[in-house]
């Protein structure tokens, strides 16, 4: 009877330890990022109507979606009720990465908000540099004198229902919509010119991880293999009580 109850209680504390892991597994694949603005800054992307600038507060940064060349990062409210922007980033690379969250952003005149440049996640090199719409890339790039990614495809910009799945029509476009970038000078180049590209070594090295991230799908679950681990678990309870029994 003593073996039964310890055989039990190992697979209940294995059951629990099942159930805990794909959060932070989904947490690890989607980069949810809770940020505090002290200012109001201004956002690309497609947003909901009255939201191209977000006003001073917390926000939490997701990603929706994740594919080897670009990706598309969600900016819900603190509560993740609502969501504020659905933004179009590509990959980009830093030398040095750190233990804490980085946002970089596009310095503007006194009285202007901060614009939105690039997200680094803790721990990771890649980054998410984020693609702003022509028109107001090239207006950045004039302010900031730095070069600015953008799409000249016409996507709307403000709608009226947060967008919630990565098959919506609209980030169906964003994922296929070109990508370049815009000088100072109004010179359209290609964004590796402006993107820092990665040492062959560490693109090399990270290939595999990045592959398999990019094949998850954000509604991977664990709970088929935990309703596996129980059974099991059960199963060798029973057959050990039922040889308990015989030898008593």
């Amino acid at each position: 009877m003593k073996l039964f109850k310890v055989v039990m209680t190992v697979s209940c504390v294995a059951l629990m330890g099942a159930m805990l892991a794909p959060k932070a597994k989904a947490d690890e694949w989607n980069r949810k990022t809770v940020i505090t603005f002290s200012g109001p800054v201004e956002i690309p992307g497609v947003h909901l109507a009255g939201w191209s600038v977000l006003p001073a507060g917390t926000y939490v940064f997701k990603i929706l979606d994740s594919q080897s060349d670009r990706h598309i990062v969600q900016i819900f409210n603190k509560d993740e009720t609502t969501v504020y922007a659905t933004i179009l980033a590509i990959p980009n690379y830093r030398l040095t990465a750190t233990d804490k969250t980085v946002m970089t952003f596009r310095e503007r005149p006194a009285g202007q908000p901060e614009a939105l440049r690039a997200w680094f996640y803790p721990g990771r090199n890649w980054g998410e540099e984020f693609v702003y719409p022509k028109s107001k890339a090239i207006e950045l790039a004039k302010a900031t004198n730095v070069p600015v990614l953008f799409t000249p495809a016409e996507i709307p910009l403000e709608i009226a229902e947060p967008i919630k799945s990565a098959d919506a029509p609209i980030v169906v476009e964003l994922k296929r919509a070109p990508i370049m970038a815009i000088k100072p000078t109004g010179e359209e180049v290609q964004v590796a010119e402006v993107v820092t590209p990665p040492p062959a070594q560490t693109e090399v090295a990270s290939t595999p991880a990045a592959e398999a991230e990019r094949m998850l799908p954000a509604t991977a679950s664990a709970f088929p293999m935990i309703a596996l681990l129980g059974f099991l678990a059960l199963g060798g309870a029973f057959l050990l009580r039922r040889a308990e029994r015989s030898i008593q």
